[in-house]
């Protein structure tokens, strides 16, 4: 049954009742469709052990540690994971410190430092191709062998492929949200594309031609094409509400200036500044424009609410956990 998950940073210490469960071990950034298959086995096995499910991942990125220089869209970062990770019925998760040290360390410390003395492990599920430990010299065939030592179980969970047959990968909708193209994402995720942020305040332009904004501020690494799209946004006590966001530079009325998510809700007037919210993107409607003045803009707007709104109509989730994060 999903709860609130025990988020555990940095070296916190493993609370009693968490330890002896069964860990999924993995990055996991997306918690797309080929995690989830990892992830439901976990959930299965501790099940049928009747012991608690845990994830064991890994913060900051190993790509940000070892290529700093490039900028890494990360598709969930840690407390979105961490809802995420609480509606799949997950009784924590093990965010592990990752650096150059740790990268450094054994395979075997690896088992013995982090799986056995600090979590105590009854079994571990993870992708058939994990590796881990100093010059990645612990993979599969270790894994299980060090089970067989140590006296845990080990379960490999094959790559999952869509119904194209190409496997699921972070990569590949990190490359579709680049394009805007929101829906095959969330085919991928098993879930709507999600953002969260808090609303901030603006130039309050968009009041002044009848179109009030929620203004947040995404990171600098996120990835999504900028343009319009329909969307659905949730604030803080569960309420859900329709609209069309921009994300973008807002070239009109602004020069050079800075990346800006800027959702117009549907029939919702009231404050929302300081308020931690969720926007879940629906659909792409066309890129960001130019228009000579303010009039013009204003006519695209009202044609922009109209496809959104239209969009929106009778949507319905796509999986359990889209219905959680988005309806």
């Amino acid at each position: 049954m999903a709860g609130t998950v025990v988020h555990l940073r940095g070296h916190e210490p493993v609370p009693a009742e968490l330890r002896g469960g069964v860990v999924a071990i993995g990055n996991f950034d997306g918690i797309h469709r080929g995690h989830q298959s990892v992830l439901e086995k976990a959930i299965e096995e501790a099940g049928r052990l009747d012991v608690p499910a845990l994830v064991l991942t890994f913060e900051p990125h190993p790509r940000k540690v070892f290529r700093p220089e490039v900028p890494l869209f990360i598709l969930t970062p840690p407390p979105m994971k961490s809802r995420l990770l609480s509606k799949l019925g997950f009784a924590g998760l093990v965010e592990q410190p990752f650096t150059r040290d740790f990268a450094a360390r054994t395979a075997e410390d690896f088992i013995s430092g982090v799986l056995i003395d600090r979590l105590g492990i009854r079994h571990v599920v993870t992708g058939f191709d994990f590796h881990f430990g100093k010059d990645r010299q612990g993979g599969p065939a270790f894994l299980m062998q060090s089970g067989e030592r140590h006296g845990f179980g080990v379960t490999l969970v094959d790559a999952f492929r869509d119904e194209g047959t190409e496997i699921v990968s972070s990569s590949r909708i990190r490359g579709l949200l680049a394009e805007g193209d929101v829906s095959q994402a969330a085919g991928l995720l098993g879930y709507r594309y999600t953002v969260e942020a808090e609303v901030i305040g603006g130039k309050r332009l968009g009041r002044t031609l009848g179109y009030p904004t929620a203004n947040m501020k995404l990171s600098a690494e996120n990835g999504l094409r900028e343009g319009i799209y329909a969307v659905r946004f949730r604030r803080p006590d569960g309420s859900l509400h329709d609209g069309v966001a921009s994300f973008g530079r807002r070239p009109t009325v602004t020069e050079d200036g800075a990346p800006l998510l800027e959702t117009f809700l549907f029939d919702f007037s009231g404050d929302l500044y300081g308020e931690i919210a969720a926007v879940s993107f629906f659909g792409w409607i066309r890129g960001e424009e130019k228009f000579d003045g303010l009039g013009p803009l204003v006519a695209r707007m009202k044609q922009d609410e109209a496809e959104a709104r239209a969009l929106l109509a009778g949507v319905r989730p796509i999986s359990g956990l889209d219905s959680t994060i988005c309806f």
